[in-house]
């Protein structure tokens, strides 16, 4: 199993280096439900992983909301209609995304953290995922 772990690292540090965020968080993930306390290392590519994933759906929600600010005070109905469906496909994949991490932060990795920087380091992502679920579900 700590094979398959050091692959699933590997893949996730290769994935950082191409910048395919979304596939470097699938690996963490799968090392993340391994159940093991993680190192120093594999918690912060954890870490830039989901932070990456969030960030740039973050940048295209604002845009997103701002061209459909723009486009209903023109009065221009069917722009903002279309940018509204894309602005809610958009808050899917961040919702998923939170949801992910706040998962394997409350039944893996949390509970497996042994020391208390790792348990500092867990709770202020925790806050930080559900932060921004409330940045888009109260529009801001």
């Amino acid at each position: 199993m700590a094979d398959e772990r050091e692959k699933n690292v590997y893949f996730a540090k290769l994935a950082e280096q191409a910048e395919r965020y979304d596939e470097m968080a699938k690996y963490m993930k799968m090392v993340a439900e391994d159940g093991k306390e993680l190192t120093v290392e594999e918690r912060n590519l954890l870490s830039v992983a989901y932070k990456n994933a969030v960030g740039s759906r973050r940048a295209s929600w604002r845009i997103i909301s701002s061209v459909e600010q723009k486009e209903s005070s023109k009065g221009n109905n069917s722009n903002s209609e279309i940018a509204k469906g894309y602005r809610e496909k958009v808050e899917a994949e961040l919702q998923e995304i939170c949801d992910t991490i706040l998962q394997l932060l409350d039944k893996y990795l949390i509970p497996s953290s042994q020391s208390g920087e790792s348990k500092v380091f867990y709770y202020k992502m925790k806050g930080d995922y559900y932060r921004y679920i409330a940045e888009f579900n109260s529009g801001e």
